[in-house]
């Protein structure tokens, strides 16, 4: 995703087909940040994933640089570039702010949502809960399907908020997640019925109810991070 694309589609535009090759290996590389292939902490040496990618050397290094903006990966000097590391502190930080911001964006949509927003946000809930409807067997091609209609639901939540950067920064921030839910859902340490909380969510929006609304966000957004502190019970927050 190119720089200027980031207010337009905030959260990942991931069903959009690449519009260069640098975007090409932006998406790829943080693929499999997301996914694990790419393990927290580990070198990302150019000399080789550019072979690994079939991707020129050049081509790479722009696509770490966004990867570096959205705070997957970080550079230390002359050490190259690294994956972001993961922590309970991380996930923590990550959770409050996603609650502070996302919350506060949803009572403006639900004040200022016009029948557009409505739609919108009608169709995204009916296409996750298509999909939520097959995710019993979580076969791995369900479970990317299911991460882009639930970032639509999410981001159509919060379309009817007229601040550019609060729902850029809400995007920022639901990337980041991205790897921690997705190591959560393939570990199912807690018993969800997240279907459940998006229709709990959806249909408190569709009722304008903010505080109803806002609350079952909120608890939506925080059972990730209980599940991740119970996988990562050595880390102190």
């Amino acid at each position: 995703m190119q720089q200027s694309q980031k207010f337009s589609m905030p959260f990942s535009g991931a069903e959009m087909p690449a519009r260069t090759l640098v975007e090409g290996a932006y998406r790829q590389v943080r693929g499999d940040i997301i996914t694990g292939r790419l393990a927290p902490g580990e070198k990302l040496r150019v000399e080789h994933l550019k072979d690994q990618y079939g991707i020129g050397a050049g081509t790479l290094r722009e696509a770490l640089a966004l990867l570096l903006s959205d705070a997957l990966v970080v550079s230390e000097g002359q050490r190259g570039f690294h994956v972001a590391p993961i922590s309970l502190i991380d996930i923590k930080d990550i959770t409050d702010t996603r609650v502070l911001l996302e919350t506060d964006a949803l009572r403006q949509s639900i004040k200022a949502g016009d029948d557009e927003w409505e739609a919108g946000l009608i169709a995204a809930f009916h296409k996750l809960e298509k999909i939520e409807e097959k995710l019993g067997n979580r076969a791995n091609f369900l479970i990317r399907e299911w991460e882009v209609r639930n970032s639509n639901f999410h981001e159509a939540l919060i379309a009817g908020c007229d601040s550019r950067w609060l729902r850029y920064l809400i995007g920022l921030l639901y990337r980041q997640s991205e790897r921690y839910r997705h190591l959560a859902i393939s570990t199912d340490t807690i018993a969800r019925d997240v279907h459940a909380e998006h229709t709990l969510i959806f249909e408190a929006t569709m009722e304008r109810d903010i505080k109803r609304a806002s609350r079952a966000l909120e608890q939506h957004i925080r059972l990730t991070f209980d599940a991740i502190r119970l996988m990562l019970p050595d880390v102190k927050d």
